[in-house]
C-alpha cells in the first residue's frame, strides 16, 4: 500500500508539471571570500552579513517567490585558491557570485566566472584594471584605484607633506594604487624619494624600514594590506622613528591595531569608503543593529558592508530582471539599476561594471585606536 501511494503521489507531482518542484528549488547566490587565511576576519564578516541578509529576504519571501540559498566557498587570500573556488561555484548552480576581497585574488577568477555567464560582485577589489577587460559580468560595489590616487596625492597636498616614501607589495591592488599615487604626487610638484615594495607574509620588516628612514621622507605611503601595515607601524615605533604613515584602503581593518598596539597605531592616516559607524541612512542603522544583535559586534570593516550591497544588488538583478539567467540579470544591472538604496549609499554601475559616484574619505587612528573620520 505504502509503494502505491509513493507511486501516485509521483504520478500527481508529473502530471502537474514539472513547475511545481522547478518553483520549490531555492535560487542560488554564491560567496567567494577569504575565510581562512591573514585576512580571515574580512571573510569570516562577509560570511555573517550575507548569511543574515539572505536569512531577511527569505522571510520577506525571497526572490521570484523562491528562497534564496547562499553557497560559500573559501578563496584563502590566495589566487590559486580563488580559481579552483570559483571553478566550484560554476558547478553548483549558483545564478551569481559575490566577492572577492584582494584584487589579485579577484582577478583570478574573473574570467571563469564571466565565460559560465555568472554575474561577479565583487566587494574589496578596486585595482583599475579589473574593469579595463571588457568583462560583461563583472562588477563591483568598491571604487577604482584611480579615485583612491586622487585622493591620496590630495591629502598629502593639504597636510603639507612634500617629500614622499612609496611603499607597496607587488599586489594588482598595492602596485596599481602606488603607481597612480606616484604620478599625481609628480604631477602636483611633490618629490617622491623612495619607491619599493615589501614581500607580504614576513614577520621582520627592520631592513626595509632602514631603507626607508634613509630616504628620510615627511611621510610614508603604505598601499598594501592591513596585516602588513600593522606590523610596519609596531616596528617603526621600536626602531624609534616618529615619520607618520598613511595607508591605502586595504589597511582599513581593526586587526591593524591589535597588530601594531594603539600607541602604535595613533595618528596613522587611512583612505577608504565611509566606516561602518559613519553610514548614517535609517536602512543602513537598522540593519547594523540587526547584525550586532545576531553576531554581537559590528561589521569587522567596510568590506563586509560592501559584500553586504553585493548581494543585495544580486538580488535585485534577479528580480528586477524576472529572471535567473546571468546574461539577464548583468544587463539589467547595466541598464536598470540606477541609484539604488544600498547600505554603503547609492550604487549604479557603468558600463564597465565600476560602481559611480564618488566614495573615499580620510581617518585617523586615535589614542584609543578608534578609526575618526577626518575634515581636510
Amino acid at each position: 500500500m505504502k509503494k502505491q501511494i509513493l507511486t501516485l503521489v509521483a504520478a500527481v507531482g508529473l502530471a502537474l508539471g514539472g513547475g511545481v518542484v522547478q518553483a520549490a528549488d531555492p535560487v542560488k547566490i554564491g560567496l567567494m571570500a577569504p575565510l581562512t587565511g591573514s585576512w580571515a576576519s574580512e571573510g569570516q564578516g562577509m560570511k555573517k552579513i550575507v548569511e543574515l541578509l539572505a536569512e531577511q529576504q527569505n522571510a520577506k519571501g525571497g526572490v521570484l517567490g523562491r528562497k534564496i540559498e547562499v553557497v560559500t566557498e573559501d578563496d584563502g587570500g590566495d589566487p590559486r585558491t580563488a580559481s579552483l573556488a570559483a571553478q566550484r561555484l560554476t558547478t553548483k548552480g549558483v545564478v551569481a557570485v559575490i566577492g572577492t576581497y584582494g584584487s589579485s585574488v579577484t582577478e583570478a577568477s574573473q574570467t571563469i566566472y564571466d565565460e559560465a555567464g555568472i554575474p561577479q560582485i565583487a566587494n574589496g577589489s578596486t585595482a583599475i584594471r579589473l574593469t579595463e577587460k571588457g568583462f560583461k559580468h563583472f562588477f563591483r560595489t568598491a571604487p577604482r584605484d584611480d579615485e583612491q590616487g586622487r585622493m591620496a596625492a590630495q591629502t598629502i597636498e593639504k597636510l603639507g607633506f612634500k617629500k614622499i616614501a612609496i611603499l607597496h607589495d607587488s599586489t594588482s591592488y598595492a602596485k596599481g594604487l602606488a603607481d597612480e599615487a606616484n604620478a599625481l604626487l609628480k604631477k602636483q610638484g611633490a618629490e617622491v624619494v623612495f619607491f619599493d615594495a615589501l614581500t607580504p607574509g614576513e614577520r621582520d620588516y627592520t631592513a626595509i624600514l632602514t631603507k626607508l628612514k634613509g630616504a628620510n621622507p615627511d611621510v610614508v605611503l603604505f598601499t598594501g594590506y592591513y596585516p602588513e601595515a600593522g606590523l610596519l607601524l609596531r616596528q617603526k615605533r621600536s626602531m624609534g622613528w616618529p615619520v607618520p604613515f598613511i595607508g591605502g584602503d586595504a589597511t582599513n581593518n581593526p586587526d591593524l591595531v591589535k597588530s601594531a598596539g594603539k600607541e602604535a597605531a595613533e595618528g596613522f592616516y587611512f583612505l577608504s569608503p565611509p566606516q561602518p559607524q559613519d553610514l548614517d541612512t535609517p536602512e543602513a542603522k537598522a540593519f547594523l543593529a540587526d547584525y550586532q544583535k545576531k553576531y554581537h559586534e559590528a561589521p569587522a570593516s567596510i568590506w563586509v558592508v560592501l559584500a553586504g550591497d553585493g548581494f543585495r544588488v544580486a538580488a535585485a538583478g534577479i528580480a528586477g530582471a524576472k529572471s535567473v539567467d546571468g546574461d539577464k540579470v548583468a544587463e539589467y544591472l547595466h541598464k536598470n539599476l540606477k541609484g539604488y538604496s544600498g547600505l554603503s549609499g547609492p550604487i549604479s554601475f557603468d558600463a564597465k561594471g565600476d560602481r559611480e559616484g564618488e566614495v573615499y574619505r580620510v581617518y585617523k587612528v586615535d589614542a584609543e585606536g578608534n578609526f575618526v573620520m577626518q575634515k581636510l
